[in-house]
């Protein structure tokens, strides 16, 4: 079945709307492989260096791909299809708040606007963290705490991540939790 194809059924009396392809596998692994990834090093940060570390590698490894995805991915993976001028987002933003904000099948220009924060925090996070295992860079009280800054950050970003996808999730009537698991959403 292509993107463009949808299947509606009829259950009862009701028919359930059609729905698309959204969310390859390879954008579905990365997000959830983040999310424990972050959380297991946010836990391990002060108890268990090597864990920390050793997931910070992977993490790293995880943005480096999701770059590259962003450029040749699948249509809703690549940043062309959701990387909006700041003054579209706050448009969405505005018109999110009144609850008119229109429905998009990929990422909505917030949602795309907080990919990019978020990608851009952890990298930071990563470059931080491989600078304080480096001869060069080991101790430097700068570098500790941009790493610290970059973290705390990028929590912040994640309570509004979660918020967002709640409010859009509401104002939409569609479960975008499920979109990122099962990779498909309702059809326009």
């Amino acid at each position: 079945m292509s993107d463009a194809t949808a299947v509606g059924t009829e259950v009862g009396r009701e028919t359930r709307p059609a729905d698309v392809r959204v969310w390859d596998p390879l954008v579905r692994i990365f997000h959830w492989t983040l999310v424990g990834g972050f959380l297991v090093a946010y836990v391990s940060g002060d108890e268990w260096d090597r864990l920390h570390i050793n997931i910070g590698y992977g993490i790293a490894a995880l943005i480096a791909v999701r770059l590259v995805w962003g450029v040749v991915g699948t249509r809703h993976a690549r940043f062309s299809d959701f990387v909006y001028r700041p003054s579209r987002v706050l448009a969405y933003l505005r018109d999110t708040m009144a609850f008119r904000a229109r429905r998009y099948i990929g990422h909505n220009p917030a949602g795309g606007a907080m990919v990019v924060a978020l990608l851009t925090m952890i990298a930071i996070i990563c470059g931080t963290g491989y600078m304080m295992t480096t001869n060069a860079y080991w101790g430097v009280e700068w570098v500790e705490e941009a790493h610290e800054i970059a973290v705390n950050a990028t929590l912040v970003l994640i309570v509004a991540h979660v918020a967002g996808v709640l409010v859009a999730s509401w104002e939409h009537g569609e479960n975008l939790v499920r979109a990122m698991v099962t990779g498909r959403k309702r059809a326009e």
